[in-house]
């Protein structure tokens, strides 16, 4: 008997059918089939996974259970992969760790719940989520038994196999990641009823396949870490893995987020775009068609635009006269509650921009222009005055960007403007405030460097000699700013710099300019200019002011400062070399005192033109080692003996001839080639000593004296550099004997110390050199690491019986006796000297009454006439002995000039 079609539907099969078209509505007979085979072997999978872990102990069971709670965390974090819609979980590391660890069946849980966890998020299916799972496990399952013979073939306690693990748990996450890819395709083409194709594999595969390497590969190392290192250490690394997965999740979250802002940004500038393409296409297409449309509807939506618009918009005559203005531009020129009809629109426009607006207007009505941008300052009337009548310019300023364009009307006898307004004033605000940042100093406010050149250089392009247009610039720079800063602080050195600006400023003239070209320095261009006189007016003014004290928030500070002059009426065509002629002009005020100006003249620049040469010729000079050495002798004032020499560096420049110490010297020190000339005299008057001492054994006891400067004593490097030509020339360290001024002993205290001592420590002897002539104080003089002091030779010079000299000289060796220190006189000149210093008690003493400076063949023929007889001679007969032209420089000398060619001169 046939069935009713009712019972039929209360079968087991129509049942089925109902939740089938309920819960698969999409899925077809193959799909259907193809999703439960895999839902069933997934489900076997994980049952057998979980049978074989029932039987582990209890450590390894938490152990699985903390890696599967890892796994599931981590895959509420997955990453996106850049410019893809894939993603993956790096739960798959601990899922592989878990593989290599704990076993296949454990991973197949694993897998399974990670899968459960992401496809949870994803998706609101339960067919996606029951199949994503057990496809997961499933794959897990199969591949990691697969993978299991390998790892037990294994030795994976030591570290030969490490390399090949890793390669193998990369392949392993690559197949597995295929499998699984190419299962879950297969759902999706049942469903279409396609067959399964490899490329496939390729399209849900891509970056998660090369992520899943990567995963195993990290697992690979955790797990070889836990083998070689222990678990302890693997515990360690696994939190601070997870911590770095997270923050990687939240990172590529918060690139998502950025990305979809980006997108949105960008559609709805697109959207925009479009809106504004399509209204201009409207108002085109409008204003083609308005003899075919309704004349009062146009004019409706024209009047509605144009009164809604956001920015100003004015119907305006030819000659600038407003028949129509929208309430945008009433509030944007002040005026929101009157009427701007039949006003001139130039009324609001500031006096200087009206020949501009006239100029754009004209072009406008003559046709040579279709539309005419312009920029113009507006200024909205003080309605406190006159209510904003009669063009009153007492108002607020504002910048407008015009736009005009010629319009006829329908009906109207001829053509008229509109013009649209916009408020650029906070966008020209910006501009000039940049403007003003890159040509004004920071700190102070003042012109740049940059600002006072362009000044500079249109001053020098109007200068033709006439009446009024000579100019001058000064170059100012501060003679103890450095010693504020370092002594005070940066800050107070700030602060003195703003008071010391505005105390320049209080100085100028109208239409002078003062500017800060940096760190103290300062210019002045001082314009219409009667004569010269009237520069040399300013700068004495700028003295006298900065003699008087600043007073600062916490102190008062006096500085005074140096100027440099120069005057346009040397004819000069560039900015740059006018500032360099008053910087060399003030460098010359510093030379002659500081506190005092001077005037650049060609004189001068020919000084600064050798300087230069000398400079480069010094440099050379080092280079090629052409300087050489003179020694002065120090005897013992009581018996004769030679002690020792003083080293004393000699220049004969190929052009020039004998160049002065005095004069290359200093050039040497501000040039930074003084280290150089340093290392020069220590390493040749060392090695030369060395030389006499072995060709006199006699001699061992002499020693030489080499003078060093600032930068030396500052130079960290510098024991080293002493302690290398020691034993680069074989000197005895106790037959050398550093000299240092007085003053450069005391500038230095605190960086000197520690040299001074080290220098001792390694046996070479220390000398104060210009002794008397400083400020250091007995508590210094106790307490520093010195051997000798060197009386300087303003003092002996004009030594007298009973003199105030005598005093000194006698109160200096009473000190050095009483710190068991040699005192040493240098610039002996007469006998009477000489016999005053031995009474007075000083043992040793230099001079040309006992010697010359002598070049190395004088000394060296003198030692080899008799080394004995030089050691133990009287020091006239040492005197004599010498060649009578030591070298041609010497024998130029004045007799009684005491020589001033130490390796420095202080």
């Amino acid at each position: 008997m046939a069935r009713s079609p009712l019972n039929l539907d209360n079968t087991p099969l129509g049942v089925w059918r109902r939740l089938h078209a309920a819960l698969m509505p999409d899925y077809n007979r193959k799909a259907t089939a193809y999703w439960w085979a895999l839902v069933v072997l997934g489900l076997a999978s994980l049952a057998g996974s979980a049978w074989q872990l029932v039987g582990l102990p209890l450590p390894s069971l938490l152990l699985i259970a903390g890696g599967i709670a890892l796994t599931m965390l981590m895959a509420l974090y997955p990453l996106k992969i850049p410019r893809t819609d894939q993603r993956f979980s790096l739960g798959d590391v601990f899922i592989v760790l878990l593989l290599l660890t704990q076993g296949a069946a454990a991973a197949s849980i694993a897998a399974g719940l990670e899968s459960l966890v992401s496809s949870w998020r994803s998706s609101r299916r339960w067919t996606t989520r029951l199949g994503s799972t057990t496809i997961a496990a499933f794959s897990m399952f199969v591949c990691g038994h697969a993978l299991q013979p390998l790892l037990t073939r294994m030795a994976l306690d030591t570290a030969d196999n490490a390399a090949p693990l890793v390669l193998a748990t990369m392949a392993f996450g690559v197949v597995y990641s295929a499998v699984s890819a190419l299962l879950m395709s297969g759902v999706a083409r049942f469903k279409r009823n396609e067959p399964l194709r490899m490329a496939d594999l390729v399209s849900v595969f891509g970056w998660v396949g090369g992520a899943s390497a990567g995963a195993s590969a990290i697992a690979a190392l955790l797990f070889i870490t836990e083998r070689l290192a222990g678990l302890g250490v693997m515990l360690t690394i696994v939190p601070t893995l997870g911590l770095l997965l997270t923050t990687m999740h939240f990172f590529s979250r918060q690139q998502e987020a950025d990305e979809a802002v980006r997108h949105a940004a960008a559609q709805t500038l697109e959207r925009e775009a479009e809106l504004a393409v399509s209204q201009a296409r409207q108002r085109e297409a409008e204003q083609a068609a308005q003899h075919l449309r309704d004349l009062e509807t146009s004019e409706r939506r024209f009047n509605s635009a144009f009164t809604h618009a956001s920015i100003g918009m004015a119907l305006l005559s030819l000659d600038g006269t407003i028949h129509l203005a929208n309430p945008a531009l009433q509030t944007l020129l002040g005026c929101p509650d009157a009427s701007l009809e039949e006003r001139l629109f130039t009324d609001f426009v500031v006096t200087a921009d009206r020949p501009r607006l006239a100029n754009t207007l004209a072009r406008l009505a003559s046709g040579s222009a279709d539309t005419a941008p312009v920029e113009l300052c507006c200024q909205q009337p003080n309605h406190g005055k006159d209510g904003g009548k009669n063009g009153s310019k007492d108002g607020d300023e504002v910048w407008v960007s015009i736009g005009c364009s010629l319009f006829t009307a329908p009906d109207a006898a001829g053509p008229s403007l509109i013009m649209q307004i916009q408020d650029i004033t906070a966008r020209r605000s910006a501009e000039i405030e940049l403007q003003h940042r890159a040509y004004h100093d920071k700190l102070t406010g003042l012109p740049n460097r940059d600002r006072f050149h362009q000044a500079l250089g249109a001053a020098i392009e109007r200068a033709d000699g006439g009446p009024g247009r000579a100019f001058a610039v000064l170059f100012l720079d501060f003679d103890r700013f450095k010693l504020i800063n370092d002594s005070k602080g940066h800050t107070v050195g700030d602060e003195f710099l703003v008071a010391a600006s505005r105390r320049l400023g209080q100085c100028l003239r109208k239409g002078d300019m003062l500017a800060r070209l940096g760190g103290d320095e300062f210019a002045i261009l001082a314009g219409g200019l009667g004569n010269d006189g009237d520069a040399v007016d300013m700068a004495e003014r700028l003295l006298g002011a900065m003699k008087e004290p600043l007073q600062l928030s916490a102190m008062e500070i006096t500085a005074t400062a140096s100027v440099g002059i120069t005057f346009s009426s040397l004819g000069y065509s560039r900015p740059e070399d006018m500032l360099r002629d008053a910087d060399i002009a003030m460098y010359r005020a510093k030379v002659d005192g500081k506190a005092r100006y001077a005037l650049f003249d060609v004189k001068l620049h020919t000084e600064v033109a050798n300087r230069v040469r000398l400079e480069a010729d010094l440099r050379q000079a080092l280079a090629d080692r052409t300087l050489t050495l003179a020694y002065q002798p120090l005897y013992d004032l009581n018996n004769g003996q030679l002690l020792g020499f003083e080293a004393l560096a000699r220049w004969a420049h190929p052009e020039l001839g004998p160049v002065s110490p005095a004069t290359f010297i200093p050039i040497a020190e501000e040039s930074g080639l003084i280290t150089q000339l340093t290392d020069f005299a220590t390493d040749s008057a060392c090695r030369q000593l060395k030389a006499w001492q072995d060709e006199h054994p006699g001699l061992a006891d002499l020693h030489v004296h080499v003078n060093v400067a600032a930068r030396d004593v500052a130079d960290p490097d510098f024991v080293a550099r002493i302690e290398r030509t020691l034993a680069a020339t074989g000197l005895a360290s106790q037959s050398l004997v550093i000299e240092l001024t007085e003053n450069i002993l005391m500038a230095q205290l605190s960086a000197a110390l520690g040299t001074l001592t080290a220098l001792r420590v390694l046996g070479v002897g220390l000398s104060v050199d210009d002794f008397g002539t400083g400020y250091s104080s007995l508590s210094h003089l106790a307490v520093l690491p010195i051997d000798s002091l060197k009386i300087d030779m303003s003092f002996v010079r004009p030594l007298r019986a009973g003199s105030k000299e005598a005093a000194v000289i006698r109160a200096i060796v009473l000190l050095g006796k009483s710190l068991d220190k040699q005192v040493i006189a240098e610039g002996i000149e007469t006998a009477l000297q000489k016999d005053l210093l031995r009474e007075l008690g000083c043992d040793i003493g230099q001079g040309y009454h006992l010697s010359r400076p002598l070049s190395v063949d004088a000394v060296t023929r003198l030692l080899q006439a008799d080394p004995a007889a030089a050691a133990q001679a009287p020091a006239r007969r040492l005197t004599d002995a010498r060649p009578p032209a030591a070298s041609p420089e010497l024998a130029a000398r004045p007799a009684g000039a005491e020589d001033q060619g130490a390796v420095l001169i202080h």
